[in-house]
Formats: C-alpha cells, sequence, structure tokens
C-alpha cells in the first residue's frame, strides 16, 4: 500500500521532502504554504513538486496524510481541520497550547478514527534509546528522580526563526512561554520511564534583555518569563525537573545536544552533564563511560552510505546517526538522505508512514502526545502563580 503525502510549511517542512519521496509506501509528495515565495523556496530546493496556496485547497484533494510544520500555536487548529477533514496527522511540537486544544484533539481522534503522530525528535535522542532500553529491562530498579532540559538561548538561531516566520510583528510572537514547549524534555522522561507527570511547582525567570522581546505589553502571550524550572511529582512515587530556559549562557556541541537527559534509580542511574554521558550501579564500584555509544558524529557528505551519516552539522540540529540508532530497521532508501536532530528525522518518518500504512499506533500517538504537553501548559501555570502546586489532569491510555 502507498499513500499521498501533504506537508504545510514550506520552510522547515520542506526538509522531509526527500525522506517521504524516498519511503516504499509513499506515493506522491505535495506542499501548501500562504507565501508563494516559501512555494518556490522549496521547489528550488527539491524539484517539481505539487503545490497548494493554502492547507483549504490541499484537503480537497486525495492526499492521505498530513505533516503539519507551521508555527507552533498553530498546529491544535489545523491538525484538527485536517482530522475532521478525513486525513491522518503528523504534527510538529508541541500538540497545543491549552488543555482545551488537547481534549479537542484527543475526541477528534477517537471520532474520525484517523491516525495521529506527534513529531517529538527526543523520542529517538540517543541517550533516550539508551535509558529506555535500561528502564525496560529493569536495571533503573524504581525511579527516584529525573531531570531533562532544552537549553536554546534567543540569539542561537531563534531571532532569524520568529523573523522569517512573522515579519515586522515578529517580537510580539518571539516570547512564546518556554514551557509550552517543553515537549522535548518532558518526553524524555515520561518515554523511557513510562511514567506519568502528575503535579507541579514551577517558577519562572523576568527577562531583562534589553531587546524587549519577553515584556507584556509586546508579548502576544503576556510573557515576561524567558526561562523556567519546574518540579513535578511522578506517576510511581518520584519526582523529576524540567528547565526551559531561552536565554542562558550554553551554546551546544556535537558531544552535548541542547536537550539533556540524567535519570537516578535505586539500582542504577544514567547521569548527562557537559560533555560526558555515564552510566553508574548501586553494586558497582564503577562509573561506565557511555558517551560514544550516544554521539551523533558529523560525517562528511562524501561519506560511505553504510557509516553513521550527518550531510551538515547547525546548531542545535545534528544530522548524523549515533552507533545506538537501530538504523536496520529504516528503508534501504533512506542510506546517505539527509537527518536531522539527533538522528531523529528518518525514525519519525518512518513511523509516520507505517502507521498510516497498518493503521496501529506510533511510539508517539496522540495520548503520549497529551502526556508529553500537558505537564508544560500546567507548569507555565503555576509559574504565573509563583510557584503554586498544581494538578496535571491525565487524559488516559489510547483505546
Amino acid at each position: 500500500m502507498q499513500i499521498k503525502i501533504g506537508i504545510v510549511g514550506a520552510s522547515f517542512g520542506a526538509e522531509f521532502i526527500p525522506l517521504f519521496r524516498a519511503h516504499p509506501n509513499v506515493r506522491a509528495v505535495c506542499i501548501a504554504d500562504l507565501l508563494p515565495e516559501r512555494l518556490q523556496y522549496a521547489q528550488d530546493l527539491y524539484g517539481a513538486l505539487e503545490t497548494y496556496a493554502s492547507l483549504d485547497a490541499m484537503l480537497k484533494t486525495d492526499v492521505d496524510a498530513v505533516c503539519i510544520f507551521t508555527q507552533r500555536w498553530s498546529h491544535a487548529p489545523l491538525a484538527l481541520q485536517c482530522l475532521r477533514a478525513g486525513k491522518h496527522v503528523y504534527s510538529a511540537v508541541p500538540m497545543a497550547i491549552s488543555l482545551q486544544e488537547i481534549s479537542a484533539l484527543l475526541e477528534a481522534v477517537k471520532q474520525t478514527g484517523q491516525m495521529y503522530m506527534l513529531g517529538e525528535t527526543s523520542y529517538y535522542a540517543p541517550t533516550a534509546l539508551y535509558c529506555r532500553e535500561k528502564f525496560a529491562r529493569g536495571e533503573f530498579g524504581h525511579l527516584v528522580y529525573g531531570e531533562a532540559e532544552y537549553l536554546h538561548d534567543m540569539a542561537h538561531g531563534f531571532y532569524e526563526a520568529y523573523l522569517w516566520a512573522n515579519g515586522d510583528a515578529w517580537k510580539s510572537f518571539a516570547s512564546f512561554p518556554p514551557m509550552w514547549y517543553a515537549t522535548h524534555s518532558v518526553s524524555m522522561i515520561v518515554s523511557t520511564t513510562n511514567e506519568r507527570l502528575t503535579r507541579v511547582s514551577a517558577l519562572g525567570y523576568r527577562d531583562r534583555a534589553a531587546d524587549g522581546i519577553f515584556e507584556r505589553a509586546v508579548s502576544k502571550w503576556g510573557n515576561e518569563f524567558s526561562n523556567e524550572t519546574a518540579l513535578f511529582r511522578t506517576s510511581g512515587g518520584g519526582s523529576a525537573r524540567i528547565n526551559e530556559f531561552r536565554r542562558v549562557g550554553w551554546s551546544e556541541s556535537p558531544r552535548c545536544a541542547a536537550v539533556r537527559l540524567s535519570l537516578y534509580g535505586v539500582a542504577a542511574s544514567f547521569e548527562e552533564q557537559g560533555n560526558s554521558k555515564i552510566w553508574c550501579r548501586h553494586d558497582v564500584e564503577e562509573i561506565l563511560d557511555v558517551t560514544e555509544q550516544l554521539v551523533c558524529a558529523p560525517i562528511p557528505i562524501d561519506a560511505i552510505d553504510d557509516a553513521p551519516r550527518a550531510a551538515e552539522t547547525g546548531r542545535g540540529v545534528h544530522l548524523g546517526l549515533a552507533p545506538i540508532h537501530p538504523r536496520e530497521r529504516l528503508p534501504q532508501a533512506f542510506a546517505g538522505l539527509r537527518n536531522g536532530h539527533e538522528g531523529s528525522h528518518q525514525f519519525l518518518v518512518d513511523d509516520f508512514v507505517r502507521a498510516c500504512v497498518t493503521m496501529r499506533l506510533p511510539p508517539n500517538h496522540a495520548w503520549q502526545a497529551a502526556r508529553y504537553n500537558a505537564p508544560g501548559i500546567v507548569a507555565h501555570e503555576s509559574a504565573l502563580r509563583d510557584g503554586e502546586s498544581l494538578a496535571i489532569p491525565d487524559f488516559g491510555d489510547a483505546p
């Protein structure tokens, strides 16, 4: 069986065109964008494409599934529109920016029977793969404490991204609350431990930078916090800390990503700090350095296809595979094609296409996406209340 993929958002979304085109279960790829110059940009990069001037126009065609790569606050409304039009949905993160949007999406997935998948790149981060396997084997024991963080300063690419997407009004949008974009961090803990975050107390750092992006009068979101820190209770009785920083003296490298994870169990622990990643067991007086297994090495463009590969390396996006990645499960046609976000893009594309063809839930299905997304939404509300402890709703398991 083959399906037709529609991509909405011709900037970041265009990067996925070669992967979808190469997948053996995809017969065609088309793209939609409101701006003609963005469509031309995609055409110039990837050749002849079926293009549409709006999502509305695309939904009237024979497209089977729509991949949403638009601005982060637009994902839920567009996903709802696609589901109700009878299309499967792949959404870039976040799933939603309110609990009400999450509820509406879950209801739409149930009512329509269409597939929904969140493109959570951290699910395939090497550290997440390593810890998920250790938890599945019971090697951690019960979770005591976990911490994950996304350290991405505004000056490291966000200024340009918001300007490109919003033009002269970019400053009003750039103050997007950090905890509304916490799925990269939260998913590292939730997807590895299979525990839910149930309660939160959070604090925000009121921005002091001269550019005024986070001034309440400027912010579309009324948000003054450039950095937010949250402490969570987990469903298994442990705790977890999440940091979402947009003003921070930190710069990532291929050996240390912007999204980091550490987990401590009663039997063993994994710690990621600086440029090292270590595994330590309670009953063994040895610290095992596993860094080399978990680094996405940047490989030259002309490298052989059967090696971990990267066509390019840019700030925030490492395009290679790490030794731990299960690359043998990918379509052979992906060999040598561009990857991204610590080797995740190829796996996410394959997950989504497989889900649409088999109608079996992918790992990052709608209910799992809710568990990644809801904690950050509630955490931001807690920060607005100066750390008040708030319950996080449980949206339940997939039917």
